[in-house]
């Protein structure tokens, strides 16, 4: 754990420098196929300085993000095999018990996991490698991760842009129960119109 928190405030660091948004954009591609940080705190921190360029922050981090996903897709793809046990000694949140949990059932519902992990805490970088080893279609895997980490961005911004810096406090307290929360109600949308068409 404190390797951990040092890492989150070296990543943090980087709000109060020249290379911020550069970070950021570094940080959301690394988060999505390997590094344990998400981009979300920088994210923050780089909104509450400059509330103005809420939505340039979220567009970055967005794009960052979905390639750096459809690079963990690669991974799994292509070099699974070769690199797994790296990811099951060395990254956090991978465990070989985990990993197969995630891949029961995969061909079926692979597009709400990408989701689901997307926009909630739960790690992205598993779901995007996961898409590769068990060759999820990479259009549905695509759409999927730009709906999803699109929406995760883009409501911080919106939130620095409607309320100004002192969201922040209501974010870091609340942004967890609150993706959780929007995806209940959009999946159950989803169920709903399935149900009824």
């Amino acid at each position: 754990m404190k390797y951990l928190r040092k890492l989150y405030d070296w990543v943090l660091h980087w709000a109060e420098t020249p290379y911020g948004p550069l970070a950021l954009f570094i940080l959301a591609f690394a988060e999505s196929s390997f590094f344990p940080i998400p981009p979300d705190a920088l994210l923050i921190a780089l909104c509450l300085g400059a509330v103005k360029k809420s939505w340039r922050f979220a567009l970055y981090t967005s794009i960052a993000s979905i390639i750096g996903g459809s690079f963990g897709y690669l991974i799994g793809f292509g070099l699974w095999d070769s690199v797994s046990p790296f990811f099951f000694n060395y990254i956090p949140g991978f465990s070989q018990s985990g990993f197969q949990n995630v891949l029961m059932h995969y061909q079926e519902s692979g597009f709400w996991y990408v989701f689901l992990a997307g926009f909630t805490p739960i790690p992205y970088k598993i779901f995007t490698i996961a898409s590769g080893v068990f060759k999820l279609n990479f259009v549905l895997f695509l759409i999927a991760s730009t709906i999803s980490r699109s929406l995760r961005f883009f409501a911080v911004a919106a939130l620095f842009k409607k309320f100004g810096p002192g969201i922040k406090t209501f974010i870091d307290k609340y942004f967890n129960l609150m993706a959780i929360l929007f995806f209940i109600l959009i999946f159950g949308g989803f169920l709903l119109v399935k149900y009824l068409l």
